[in-house]
């Protein structure tokens, strides 16, 4: 009996709507309800362990073994979802900031989506796409839960790739929103980012020269700022009703993550991280500097700030009563990035393909030659 797959290049997921934002937010909004009714699995005996990853040593051990440098990595993050995926699959991905000088891509990454039932692969996809359109989509889905009624004003720190993303699904779901302000530490970007995305999405869009401005008098937050150094947001900035989206790494006071509404993608991967790397800062700083839970989960560990109310966010879905009650309630929503969210969107995109009748067949075995 032969098995086959398909595999889909990049041009192949583009033509299958990977970069279709409005679907991809429904997809994500519909794996966070089946998160919170526990109908997904990751990695580890947790269930919710981000993925297994490769440590490079500090020093040169070997003449061909890679030693430790910004971004450098291999992860392997396997995942199930159940509802109407029903897929199991891994997203693979290697990571090095020094591919930029080479004209790569700082991450290249694939997805493998397999049946649950008998493990066959079902298709191998290209994933930088895939990987950028679900990670935008997370604050589509966290806004349309956790924005108090008619949020008008939105604010956006960091003018990169990721902006875009987060602009294009929050847009979809903050349906009053009447303005956007963007900062960026290089001001020609934020200009850029303004001016592009104004016309794409016929929003008045304007950059704005402080932090702050992007921030005080603003209904939501975006935060998606690029590098390790973390976004730091003073109370004062903080007013009532605020929802504040940290997809990029971003510090807040001990006093706000003890007083705020702290919501989690997944609080139970983020503990995760902090059980296996407590003793290790360093370590925890390394795979997470990036995340903005990488500071306060030290906090947690250093017993400075209690994590007892800090929640999942398909625990709000399943019970909204740990949601928003009140248009005064403050809300920090802190992203880390799940398998189950590449092999989900990938599993829709993958559908899609099928429907079109796009990518390349490619055979396992004609007959396995052990049966």
């Amino acid at each position: 009996m032969s098995l086959d797959f398909l595999y889909l290049n990049e041009a192949d997921m583009i033509q299958a709507g990977v970069l279709d934002m409005k679907k991809c937010v429904q997809s994500m909004d519909d794996l966070f309800h089946l998160m919170g009714e526990g109908d997904y699995l990751m990695g580890g005996p947790s269930e919710n362990h981000h993925g297994m990853m490769l440590w490079f040593p500090l020093e040169k051990r070997t003449e061909k073994m890679p030693v430790a440098g910004p971004d450098r990595r291999f992860m392997a993050m396997p995942a199930f979802v159940g509802g109407r995926f029903n897929v199991c699959g891994n997203k693979w991905y290697g990571s090095n900031i020094e591919n930029q000088k080479k004209g790569l891509p700082r991450s290249i990454l694939t997805v493998m989506l397999n049946d649950v039932d008998t493990g066959a692969p079902l298709a191998l996809l290209s994933a930088n796409l895939l990987s950028s359109t679900r990670t935008g989509a997370i604050p589509g889905v966290a806004a349309k839960y956790l924005q108090k009624k008619n949020a008008r004003v939105l604010g956006v720190i960091g003018a990169g790739v990721i902006s875009r993303s987060c602009l294009l699904a929050i847009k979809e779901t903050m349906t009053a929103l009447e303005e956007v302000r963007v900062y960026d530490l290089f001001p020609e970007k934020a200009q850029k980012f303004a001016r592009e995305m104004g016309a794409e999405l016929f929003l008045n869009i304007r950059a704005v020269a402080k932090m702050r401005d992007a921030v005080a008098g603003c209904d939501v937050v975006s935060v998606a700022a690029s590098g390790l150094a973390p976004v730091d947001i003073p109370d004062e900035w903080l007013a009532p009703g605020m929802l504040v989206i940290a997809t990029g790494a971003a510090m807040f006071s001990k006093e706000c993550y003890t007083r705020e509404h702290i919501v989690f993608d997944n609080w139970r991967m983020h503990k995760d991280w902090l059980d296996e790397l407590r003793d290790e800062p360093e370590r925890l700083l390394g795979v997470n500097a990036g995340h903005p839970s990488a500071k306060l989960l030290l906090m947690v560990a250093k017993g400075e700030v209690d994590a007892g109310h800090m929640v999942s966010f398909g625990d709000v879905l399943a019970n909204p009563k740990l949601g928003r009650q009140s248009d005064d309630d403050v809300f920090i929503f802190l992203t880390g990035g799940m398998g189950v969210e590449d092999v989900a969107w990938g599993y829709d995109v993958y559908q899609e393909a099928l429907r079109l009748g796009i990518g390349q067949k490619l055979t396992l075995w004609d007959r396995p030659h052990w049966a």
